[in-house]
């Protein structure tokens, strides 16, 4: 007997609450419920679209609903989730007529709870249809109506504007709101990106080559994960300004390269590529799994280059020599407010303490690699946040602490001709809306021989 086939909109209901109540991470926990439900390639486009949809525009649709919920604090959380979903649907997806929404949100409500919600969730929906929904430009204060507009808690977005002004901080809350474009870097060592186009376009892939990175390629239609190409190692799934850290690097063949945090591997099968397998790039993670996934991906990739190691990065000087390094790369732990694209969810569980105590653990981990590095060595810093106090001020503070290293006056020069401009001493903040990729920081320090 075969199982009655889940609502696509009960799904996506159930995952917003499983990521509120468990803070869980939406993209992982998205891929588990589509394998799980085995889902066709339709109704998973509807459930990825409704899942970050809603995350994304969540005070937004909140903000949109209070007039017509007399008693928030009532609603069980489920409810809430149901009409935050549904009012997603008729506010944003022109594909999907309002009653259709209503009907399967009256169902939904139903099914889950008893004829007395769904005549609640009828009533809201029905509201809002009749009377229209209420106006953003009504609230007055810019930094809470932006707030508000790309759903972005109000502290972050004072935040952002008292570091980086009004201006870039609304085009980055804005595109905040858009989904990532795939991108990945085509493996030289066993294909060149001409060839990897190809081979992806004859598998109906649509292909464009990166305008930014010489190996990376971006994808317009089709799952780059999903391939036999992928498989046999022909290319790695990262973010473009991810691969920048390579870049800056600068790691040379058969040069001896420390990774410090170095989960799940992309940068390091990156130095491991353009070192041309040659040398040794010591990877190294806390976890047991995280360091499984290094060794996968080096394997996937034919790289023979990397070592890895289960080790915390704070008491690395047990375990190697002092000044044995030629190059030593830390990712650091950081916000990841970078990242929020690709993890709408965090928006709302960060806070601004939080922030406080990775910049602690940030400068902690710089003081205890450093002493690893060659005199004449490179030290690249790097996070995938946009926040002054984890990057610039993390860096500043280390070299007034540290006398033997400077800013390298080479950094610009490793860096892809597409982001020299960017570039205007030995750090770079991209924010996501510079080159349409992650919000990252890099900074390229050298030990003064």
């Amino acid at each position: 007997m075969t199982s009655k086939k889940r609502n696509v909109r009960a799904i996506a209901m159930d995952l917003l609450v499983t990521i509120e109540k468990n803070q869980s991470y939406s993209n992982l926990l998205l891929n588990s419920t589509i394998e799980k439900n085995q889902l066709s390639a339709v109704d998973v486009g509807l459930l990825t679209e409704l899942t970050y949809g809603t995350l994304q525009r969540r005070m937004e649709l909140d903000f949109y609903l209070k007039p017509f919920i007399k008693d928030n604090k009532k609603l069980a959380n489920w409810i809430h989730h149901l009409l935050r979903l549904t009012l997603y649907q008729m506010v944003y997806l022109d594909r999907i007529p309002d009653r259709a929404a209503i009907f399967e949100a009256v169902e939904i409500a139903k099914e889950r709870g008893h004829k007395g919600i769904a005549s609640l969730v009828n009533g809201v929906l029905r509201s809002i249809q009749r009377n229209g929904l209420p106006s953003l430009n009504d609230v007055s204060d810019p930094i809470e109506r932006l707030s508000l507009e790309t759903s972005h808690p109000e502290w972050l977005v004072t935040r952002w504007v008292n570091q980086f002004g009004y201006d870039k901080t609304k085009a980055m809350c804005e595109i905040n709101l858009t989904a990532p474009m795939q991108t990945a870097r085509v493996n030289l060592t066993k294909v060149s990106r001409d060839e990897c186009v190809a081979i992806l376009e004859e598998d109906g892939f649509q292909i464009e080559k990166s305008p930014i990175i010489p190996e990376a390629i971006r994808s317009l239609k089709g799952n780059l994960a999903s391939t036999i190409s992928f498989n046999y190692g022909m290319y790695t799934i990262q973010d473009e300004s991810s691969m920048l850290a390579a870049y800056a690097l600068g790691a040379m063949e058969d040069e001896y390269i420390l990774d410090a945090c170095a989960a799940p591997g992309g940068k390091s099968t990156h130095i491991a590529e353009k070192m041309n397998n040659t040398g040794e790039v010591i990877s190294v993670d806390l976890h047991q799994h995280k360091v499984r996934l290094i060794n996968d991906n080096a394997k996937r990739l034919g790289l023979s280059n990397i070592i890895t190691s289960v080790s915390d990065s704070r008491h690395l000087q047990d375990k190697f020599k002092l000044e044995s390094f030629d190059r030593i790369l830390l990712d650091a732990p950081c916000s990841g407010l970078g990242v929020m694209r690709r993890k709408p969810d965090m928006k709302y569980t960060k806070t601004e303490q939080d922030i406080e105590r990775l910049s602690t653990i940030q400068q902690n981990l710089l003081e205890s690699v450093t002493p690893l590095l060659k005199k004449g060595g490179i030290l690249v810093y790097s996070t995938c946040t946009v926040d002054k106090g984890e990057n610039e001020h993390t860096v500043k503070t280390f070299l007034e602490n540290h006398p033997e290293f400077e800013g390298d006056p080479t950094f610009k020069s490793r860096m892809p001709e597409a982001i020299q401009p960017l570039i205007t001493g030995f750090d770079i903040q991209i924010f996501p809306q510079d080159i349409g990729s992650d919000g990252f920081y890099i900074a390229a320090l050298r030990k003064k021989v």
